[in-house]
């Protein structure tokens, strides 16, 4: 039976789009599962001028008729999750589809405070964590002290591990000359929290897998991308989970013989939220004009995305890792009336020039980019729809990231609106 997985990743540190590539791809799908991260995800989707910006929902869940799963990888702060229910509930969308896997870490409200004053202590070196609690829930879950969303069905299990977690966060929190939790009162508040959202909670291993041997359209989801991968990424300056295709694995319980195809969502600039190296940033007026055209601020926090442009070294390192059968190039307009556009091919550190990114490269680390400069376009591109009728300048600098990474560009998004796309080779045949 023919295999029909697919899996959406981003390629450089998050906010490339994937939102609304997702939100294309899947109404066909029988079910979208997102595999990792937490609501320090911020995913936009634009319909019909109507904005919906999601954080823990799977972002197929918008157009999808699919059931939608959060996966065992993810870590559910259940009143954000719940509030972001009733969001979309009020505005007219039925969330009857919505289900959580079983092993799904919990966000308690100690990892939040945690989260906040190890930030806060650590000062100049800080990580720049969206504070979410994301990173000590993590953490607890690595440490085999974590809450999961199964233990909340039974409540003396789940008083034992919260008396254990209470005291050892009150301890720790104490120290940090932060206010403490109560046992109690955490305990009465997530037994009511957990009667809201018992009937959506499953066992996703099996349902997903039986679901793929059935030969059901399954479409995995991710949040940031391949620079925020913890063990891949510019680490310390990384999230807590792997954003990248191997994270679907870990994160559902699905063999990796079971992928079919590797979606790496790609911006055709690159922009970071938060500390961290950022090889191409541009801090000057064609960094302010990036950010500007391409309206670059965070969805969760609201905070400016530093831009810069394309890196290839990252685009490599992304093929590589990922083991990208495609690539979805996103927000090319915005490079329009740029008279010449600027691509990172290597990296000059200490003489010798790196083609594929360096294990530690630190935010200190002196580097001189290689690049290799492309000439621009000024024709308004968001309304086309074929491929040919593209500029040819246009075309020649989506035809030459093509032939550097060896990877076709299937998918261009020439504007926000989920109808503003162009596909390539046989891509239409996951859409239409």
């Amino acid at each position: 039976m023919e295999n029909k997985t697919f899996v959406i990743v981003g390629t450089q540190w998050g906010d490339e789009g994937k939102g609304k590539i997702i939100d294309v791809l899947s109404p066909k799908a029988d079910y979208i599962v997102r595999f990792q991260g937490g609501n320090n995800a911020g995913h936009t989707v634009v319909v019909n001028d109507e904005k919906f910006i999601l954080h823990l929902l799977p972002s197929g869940i918008i157009n999808s008729m699919g059931k939608c799963v959060i996966g065992a990888g993810v870590v559910v702060d259940i009143e954000v999750l719940l509030k972001e229910i009733e969001e979309l509930e009020k505005r007219g969308r039925k969330l009857d589809n919505l289900f959580i896997d079983e092993r799904a870490h919990v966000i308690m409200p100690y990892h939040i405070e945690m989260d906040k004053a190890k930030e806060e202590a650590m000062g100049a070196n800080k990580i720049g964590t969206t504070q979410r609690g994301i990173g000590p829930c993590y953490i607890d879950k690595i440490a085999r002290n974590g809450i999961r969303i199964g233990d909340l069905l039974e409540p003396e299990r789940f008083k034992d591990k919260l008396e254990w977690n209470v005291k050892e966060k009150n301890d720790m929190l104490t120290r940090y000359g932060k206010a403490t939790f109560d046992l109690e009162e955490l305990y009465e508040r997530f037994m009511k929290l957990a009667e809201k959202i018992r009937h959506r909670i499953i066992d996703g291993v099996v349902e997903i897998n039986e679901a793929i041997e059935e030969g059901k359209q399954v479409l995995f989801e991710g949040a940031q991308a391949l620079m925020l991968d913890i063990d891949y990424g510019t680490y310390p300056y990384v999230t807590s989970s792997s954003p990248t295709a191997g994270g679907v694995t870990v994160g559902t319980g699905v063999s990796p013989k079971k992928i079919n195809r590797i979606l790496g969502v790609m911006k055709a600039y690159t922009t970071r939220v938060g500390e961290g190296p950022f090889p191409t940033e541009l801090n000057d007026e064609m960094g302010e004009k990036l950010r500007a055209v391409g309206h670059e601020y965070g969805a969760t926090t609201g905070r400016p995305r530093r831009c810069g442009w394309l890196d290839l070294v990252i685009g490599r390192y992304a093929v590589l890792i990922d083991g990208l059968t495609d690539i979805v190039l996103t927000k090319i307009d915005v490079l329009t009336g740029f008279e010449k556009i600027k691509v990172a091919v290597g990296y000059e550190i200490d003489g010798k020039i790196y083609n594929s990114y360096p294990g530690n490269l630190r935010k200190s680390k002196p580097l001189n980019i290689v690049y290799d400069e492309l000439p621009g376009w000024t024709e308004d591109i968001t309304q086309i729809k074929n491929y040919d009728e593209l500029p040819e300048n246009c075309k020649k600098y989506i035809e030459y990231i093509e032939k550097k990474l060896k990877c076709n560009v299937s998918m261009i998004s020439v504007g926000p609106e989920r109808s503003q796309n162009i596909y390539r080779y046989d891509l239409t045949e996951i859409v239409k």
